[in-house]
């Protein structure tokens, strides 16, 4: 204990002395070290510092609150020491001198500190100040009217008293201190008045959606400064919400960041530019831009989760209120990409009353929804900009915008005539990069969990949707698809058979899966696919077929195959949620929580995998906000879909079902009821759980993660048997190694692929990715660079599976482990 030690004890005997003696600078610098001696933790004798403090004269008082203050701005950013004094000065506002009595430079100094604050929690100081400075006839700083509102909109605590100090003040119409915001009152303060009222109007956004008497006066703002103009403003300060805080922000010693948080006061006026943009003219960047402002919105932040969730429903809500295609487009990559349940629920919303009133299912409105972005052929379209042509191209999972001069050459880069004489166009094409690169990522999700959906669709709307669709066409060609029941693909401008035959009519169309296919049948195809150059945009002809087991058939109602794994809570939640499982996450609180679930209601079907969470030894494995950082995986279970739902304690223990109202227990489905497709794809899906969430994966844990617990299952996760996902990887390697350049280097047995280097000889895992190398099967730690680039492995048969690019760069780094390096690599070398 830091209170017991003789230094704690010298220190505050010094401090005592100062305070009886009246020398506040030295004491100031005395109360400094002590605070951070305790780390804020005075203890009994410490107290009796601030007693001697609050037991002085007010000028003495006084002198100390200044020096403490002054000190604040002395030191850079650094929250710890700031935090301190600010804590400091909290415990001598208890009872301390009077704001009446403090010297104004004392006054300005704790304005200044004040408006650095995220909420200031002594309210009524902030009153005291200002009712000082305005009395006075002193203008407050922006900065401080600033954090009158964010503490009147967050604290309980004098509420009130602020709101009445809030409608007295005129600040600015937003708060400084965000990019979007200081860009907004710069422009407002050049533009004039009426663009100032324009922003002030917009900081009243404060319901969920506006009302009429809203509207009407923001058409009236509007009308005398024009639509256009009004586009353009509001889209360039739209584009900057979420960017970093250009004026740091100290919260507090718990919580979540404010600076990675919207100011509070500030969202509103966010929402209330997305209401604006409703009522203008439809636009293109109109659309872009709030479906990217939905999606920043929805970023998750430590500790607080999505970062604002109101801004990203008003974002949608405006789209939802726009006509045309752009904003449609959004709305359905939006449901695509989407995944907190308040949003996605808005989105689903505004996309089926779009179906009804177009008198389509809301499966067609998501096809017909997808626009072309300029595209005028599948994948291609060419622009002639002066006498420079703009050749935009999909090249697999991506957009690519080049250019050729007056005689047909390539150039690099943009040409100056182009930059110079047609911006406009240039901006546009750029957008549509951006667009189709989303869209893309969205469509090609949207196909993979197409495979339950039971969807057929007749030929000559299949092809108009799908096949020759400028943008999704790029999808479609690289899949696989049954004609009337015939297996087809797509090569050399047509639809062909295995046999490459033409297939050039038919009656219905659906997404072929290798369940029900002969395995010869499915190699086949894969052979077909490289034969014909074609990398398909998700595992389709190379996708894991997860049959029944003995082991399943023993226990009959449930599948243990992906029980007893520790996954990282958060991601597998978000990986669940991409995947269309709903899932809740567990806290450290006596509650219970359901399972992970999927609804499967083309099949009346409902998937359920059992989860815990992992508390560790003595619950010190949560987050700040009390959730789990682990879970524990059980059984998966499928149900009637209207069966009633299972829960268990979040901490763990048996699932058992909520039956009310006289309600039966439904028993679980034997698996072998359950129809072959619906079993293979919901394994996949708890399969890839595991394979992305496991801490098996992570190759920092050869310790066996806090205090060693996780080192058994680490060291079985990450060497033992190949899973289904991992036998596919292993089954691909040995077709793509032959042809790499380090292929006399490599070898695949086993569960690993060697790899042959200077100084050792290495194993690669196929399943995690993790590396024994000689002698004596040492582990080797590499840590994979986020987003790195794919190694060159010539042809690939599908995208997506970022552990085989793994492999593929350890492999190549290895095999000429005489050019490495990194130092942490050669320390283990």
């Amino acid at each position: 204990m830091i209170d017991k030690t003789p230094e704690y004890a010298e220190l505050v005997h010094r401090a005592l002395g100062l305070a009886a003696a009246r020398e506040a600078e030295p004491l100031v610098a005395a109360l400094l070290e002590l605070a951070e001696m305790t780390g804020g933790r005075w203890g009994w004798e410490g107290r009796k510092v601030i007693d001697a403090i609050l037991g002085a004269d007010a000028g003495f008082q006084a002198r100390i609150v200044h020096g403490l203050a002054a000190r604040y701005h002395e030191l850079g950013y650094d929250t710890a020491p700031r935090r301190r004094i600010v804590t400091l000065l909290a415990g001598l506002r208890t009872t301390g001198p009077a704001d009446e009595a403090q010297p104004l430079d004392t006054r300005s100094a704790l304005i200044r500190l004040a408006g650095e604050q995220d909420v200031h929690y002594d309210t009524g100081q902030l009153t005291r100040l200002a009712e000082l400075e305005l009395a006075d006839g002193r203008e407050l700083p922006a900065e401080f009217v600033a954090v009158v509102r964010r503490s009147c909109l967050t604290l309980w605590n004098g509420k009130k008293e602020l709101g009445t100090l809030v409608a007295r003040l005129d600040g600015p119409p937003v708060n400084p201190g965000e990019a979007w915001s200081d860009l907004a009152l710069a422009d407002v303060a050049e533009l004039g008045a009426h663009w100032r009222r324009l922003l002030a109007h917009a900081a009243t956004a404060t319901a969920t959606r506006p009302a009429a008497k809203w509207d009407k006066a923001a058409r009236a703002l509007i009308e005398p400064l024009g639509a256009d103009e009004v586009r353009e403003r509001l889209l360039s300060w739209l584009r900057l919400v979420g960017r970093p805080r250009t004026t740091p922000l100290l919260g507090g010693s718990y919580g979540p960041d404010p600076n990675a948080a919207f100011d509070p006061y500030n969202a509103d006026a966010v929402r209330g530019l997305t209401w604006l943009l409703a009522l203008l003219p439809a636009h293109p960047e109109t659309a872009r831009t709030l479906g990217a402002l939905a999606e920043t919105a929805l970023r998750k932040v430590a500790g607080l989760g999505p970062v604002n969730p109101k801004v990203a429903n008003a974002a949608v809500n405006a789209l939802a209120r726009i006509d045309g295609e752009p904003a449609l487009a959004e709305l359905a990559r939006l449901a695509t990409r989407v995944t907190f349940k308040g949003t996605l629920k808005l989105v689903n919303t505004a996309l089926d009353a779009r179906a009804q009133a177009l008198g389509l299912s809301r499966e067609e409105v998501e096809e017909l929804a997808v626009p072309a972005y300029g595209l005028t052929e599948v994948g291609r379209a060419e622009q002639r900009l002066g006498e420079v042509t703009a050749v935009l191209e999909v090249q697999g999972p991506k957009a690519v915008l080049s250019w050729r001069n007056a005689s047909g050459k390539a150039v690099r880069s943009v040409p100056a005539a182009v930059r110079r004489d047609h911006a406009d166009e240039l901006k546009e094409l750029k957008g549509a990069v951006k667009d189709i690169d989303k869209m893309l990522s969205a469509q090609s999700e949207r196909l993979d969990r197409q495979f339950l959906a039971r969807r057929t669709w007749p030929y000559a709307a299949w092809r108009e949707r799908y096949l020759d669709h400028p943008l999704v066409g790029t999808l479609a060609r690289r899949l696989l698809w049954t004609v009337d029941g015939t297996t087809v693909g797509y090569a050399d401008g047509e639809l062909r058979t295995l046999a490459d035959v033409p297939v050039t009519e038919g009656t219905r169309v659906g997404l072929w899966h290798p369940v029900g296919h002969e395995p010869a049948e499915t190699v086949a195809w894969r052979d077909w696919l490289e034969r014909h150059g074609i990398t398909q945009p998700f595992k389709q002809a190379h996708r894991e077929v997860y049959l029944l087991t003995d082991a399943e058939r023993a226990t009959g109602t449930y599948s243990n195959r992906f029980a007893a794994h520790f996954l990282r809570q958060h991601q597998f939640h978000s990986l669940a949620a991409l995947r269309g499982w709903q899932n809740k996450l567990r806290l450290a609180v006596d509650d219970e929580a359901p399972p992970a679930v999927r609804e499967l209601p083309q099949w009346g079907l409902r998937a359920e995998y059992w989860v815990a969470g992992d508390p560790g030894e003595n619950y010190e494995d949560i987050t700040d906000s009390g959730s789990f950082l682990r879970l524990r995986t059980d059984q998966v279970r499928f149900y009637p879909i209207d069966a009633p739902r299972n829960s268990a304690h979040c901490c763990g223990g048996e699932y058992r079902m909520w039956l009310r109202d006289g309600v039966d227990p439904v028993e679980a489905l034997p698996l072998a009821d359950i129809p072959p497709l619906v079993l293979s794809e919901v394994l996949r899906d708890v399969d890839l759980f595991v394979g992305v969430a496991s801490v098996g994966n992570d190759p920092t844990w050869q310790d066996g993660g806090p205090g060693g617990r996780f080192r058994e299952y680490w060291t079985s996760y990450g060497f033992g048997e190949l899973g289904a996902s991992a036998e596919t990887r292993r089954a691909l390697l040995e077709r793509l190694v032959p042809r790499l350049a380090i292929a006399d280097r490599c070898t695949i047995e086993g569960r690993f692929l060697h790899v042959k280097g200077e100084r050792h000889t290495y194993k690669i895992h196929l399943g995690s990715g993790n590396i024994l190398r000689t002698p004596n099967d040492r582990y080797l730690c590499i840590v994979p660079k986020s987003g790195g680039p794919t190694p060159q492995a010539g042809y690939l048969p599908y995208e997506g599976d970022r552990m085989l690019a793994v492999i593929l760069s350890k492999a190549m780094m290895l095999a000429d482990d005489t050019k490495i390096t990194d130092p942490t690599i050669l320390s283990q070398l």
